[in-house]
């Protein structure tokens, strides 16, 4: 039992023992082979990464320890002797070896750099941890190349190859400056492009409005709505030429396929607006355009079509300009149904009234020199209110202040039962018409008798004058009735229709008086007849905007650089008024413009010539102007103004008035009143 045991003891000893003699042996193994195949390995990597090793030179291979001989060795069997030489010169002379330091050695042109870029300057400061960089050898061309024995090739650098590798770099060169070229040219005509959209924009157009705001950015915003349209242009142009080349079956596919896009589109500015549909038709039309392409195309005959599309665009363009003015003028020109229908109800209610109920009181007023005056001469009763009703409104004593209004027979009544309904507080108001003025005739007044000449009448009122959109829009707002009215020219005769005043304070009925206005009385006109606020800026709104320089009458007589002025709130001195004969200076040029070769008509122009070196400048603040045209008056500008003027054709009172101003008008208007209220006239 015990030699049993003593035996199976000695045979479990044995098994354990061979068990561990395996685990001995591979630790061994590693100990001695793995140092081994890492210096070989190690020396096989320092031949394929010639551009991070140094390689030592010839004049030292003795001292070269066995790992380097045998990378030697592996280089030595890639590469030819030259090759190494240049990467042995470039490690002793610059240190570790670059991908600069072998385009800079003088290396056959046969050798070309796989992995970099072609430019030397855009990789001059690549980093050391980029991608390898492989040298390959390109393959041996000519007769007249060399075969050595080892089979690589002699690297031979010919005058010849190095003019060619001159002229290469030369081209490389002339197409990097051309790029660059292109791209500077291509951002200056962008930037021009910019700035003259910039320029296209009318500041002076109905409803203006910021272009930043959203829903004024640009139709082209969305990639399918421009795609879409982009291919119905190109569907147009095939077209003409399809129809030109006789192609009836791709014309009437093309005119198919544009029609739907036509229907599809419409007028969607958005593509979150596109119908479901939109993309299967846009697929459909390329495919049509593609086909019509293979079929069709011609560079010459697609450029001439689309050149002939932008001017028939261009033309369309000017045409909707020019409605736009036909229309805006013809607005401009027209009294809204419910002032209309106001001036009838209380036209007809004072022929109404008996004669003694048609008076105004404090009649005894009217020629008292002592006290403030105003001149307002207007055919528009809701007009008229807002100026008097403002002016009282303001005023530090209504009392003292005196209202003549001058009216034409039309409105004779209605403007009368108005103030009679509504009286101006304390202040004393009169109203005449401009009909009963017997002395305003056609033999005193220059523009009567021009009114009932041949040449006049035929200017306005025949038939076939060329007063129609398509050819008198640009002279349309000179054919206006109020320059032909004589409510219009009727502030030239101030002294004859007031002769007992000294002061009078001319107000325009498209104002809005925002302060007291009494201060004017006492300012110096320092001898002129006219004070009022100048208008000029540094080029504009001076002589040579209204008159006629051509014509040696203006040219001798004037300065073209004279500021202009406003009307629409102007003191007269009416005692220098008659000194210096100024109605009857402008007499004289009224009938020196008989053939209107000196200004335009309007009362503005002979406003400037007769009272040329006779105006004294206002201070801006007293009358701020622009409310009926500039969509950029300052509004602080405003809000200290003593008074607003709505000059311009967007006048308060119609519906193309600019909503930002028109407040400043509406505030004085009562619209509970039964008249206005009667004649849905609302804020």
């Amino acid at each position: 039992m015990a030699s049993g045991r003593g035996l199976s003891g000695m045979g479990i000893h044995r098994k354990r023992g061979g068990g561990s003699r395996l685990p001995i042996v591979l630790v061994i193994f590693f100990s001695v082979l793995a140092p081994l195949i890492f210096f070989v390995g190690r020396g096989l990597y320092t031949s394929a990464s010639i551009d991070q090793n140094d390689i030592p030179s010839g004049s030292s291979k003795q001292n070269v320890h066995w790992r380097e001989r045998l990378a030697l060795r592996y280089i030595k069997s890639l590469l030819s002797k030259d090759v190494i030489d240049v990467i042995a010169a470039s490690t002793v002379d610059l240190g570790p070896l670059s991908l600069d330091s072998l385009r800079k050695s003088n290396m056959s042109a046969s050798w070309k750099f796989v992995g970099a870029e072609t430019s030397v300057e855009n990789n001059a400061t690549s980093e050391p941890n980029q991608k390898a960089v492989r040298i390959e050898k390109e393959a041996p061309k000519g007769k007249g190349d060399n075969i050595l024995a080892d089979g690589h090739s002699q690297l031979v650098d010919t005058p010849a190859k190095q003019f060619r590798r001159q002229l290469r770099e030369r081209r490389r060169e002339k197409r990097a400056a051309d790029l660059v070229q292109q791209d500077d040219e291509a951002i200056v005509k962008l930037e021009n492009a910019a700035i003259e959209r910039s320029k296209s924009v009318d500041s002076a157009v109905l409803g203006k409005y910021s272009i930043w705001r959203k829903e004024n950015e640009n139709d082209n915003s969305d990639s399918t709505v421009r795609l879409m349209r982009d291919q119905m242009i190109m569907a147009r142009v095939y077209l003409s030429i399809a129809k030109m080349k006789n192609k009836p079956d791709l014309q009437q596919e093309l005119q198919s396929r544009l029609k739907e896009s036509q229907r599809a589109l419409g007028d969607t500015a958005a593509d979150a607006d596109l119908h479901h549909s939109v993309p299967e038709k846009i697929k459909l039309m390329g495919q049509v355009l593609s086909k019509a392409r293979e079929q069709l195309y011609d560079c010459k005959l697609v450029t001439g079509k689309l050149r002939a599309m932008l001017q028939t665009a261009d033309e369309q363009v000017r045409s909707l300009k020019k409605q736009s003015t036909f229309l805006s003028q013809l607005a401009a020109k027209t009294i809204p149904n419910g002032i209309h229908c106001m001036s009838m109800r209380l036209t007809i209610e004072y022929y109404l009234l008996p004669p003694e109920k048609r008076k105004f009181p404090g009649s005894e007023n009217l020629e008292n020199p002592n006290l403030y005056h105003y001149a307002l001469f207007s055919d528009n009763v809701l007009a008229a209110s807002v100026v008097v009703n403002s002016t009282i409104m303001n005023a530090k004593d209504s009392s003292k202040h005196v209202f003549h209004l001058v009216t034409d027979k039309l409105n004779f009544g209605a403007m009368n039962m108005w103030f009679l309904l509504n009286p101006p507080g304390k202040a004393a108001i009169h109203v005449e018409n401009v009909d009963e003025f017997k002395w305003l005739n056609s033999s005193y007044c220059p523009v009567l008798r021009q009114l009932e000449s041949a040449s006049m009448k035929e200017y306005y009122f025949k038939a076939d004058h060329p007063t129609t959109l398509s050819s008198g829009a640009s002279n349309l707002k000179y054919r206006n009735p109020k320059y032909l009215s004589m409510l219009n020219h009727l502030r030239f005769y101030l002294p004859q229709v007031y002769p007992k005043l000294n002061k009078i304070l001319f107000l325009d009925d498209d104002i809005v008086v925002q302060k007291d206005l009494t201060r004017l009385w006492s300012v110096d006109l320092q001898g002129k007849v006219n004070g009022a606020v100048e208008t000029c800026g540094e080029s504009f709104h001076r002589f040579d905007k209204y008159l006629n320089f051509t014509n040696p009458h203006i040219a001798r007589s004037f300065d073209p650089n004279a500021c202009g002025w406003a009307y629409g709130m102007n003191m007269f001195d009416l005692k220098e008024w008659k000194k210096k004969d100024i109605t009857g200076i402008y007499h004289k040029w009224q009938n020196m413009n008989e053939d209107r070769t000196l200004w335009k008509l309007g009362t503005l122009p002979p406003g400037l010539i007769t009272f040329y070196n006779l105006t004294h400048p206002l201070e801006k603040s007293w009358h701020v102007l622009g409310l009926g045209y500039n969509p950029s008056v300052d509004r602080s500008e405003i809000e200290n103004a003593a008074v607003v003027h709505y000059n311009g054709n967007m006048k308060p009172w119609l519906e193309l008035a600019m909503t930002k101003y028109r407040s400043y008008w509406t505030k004085y208007i009562k619209y509970d009143h039964p008249y206005l209220r009667n004649c849905n006239l609302n804020e």
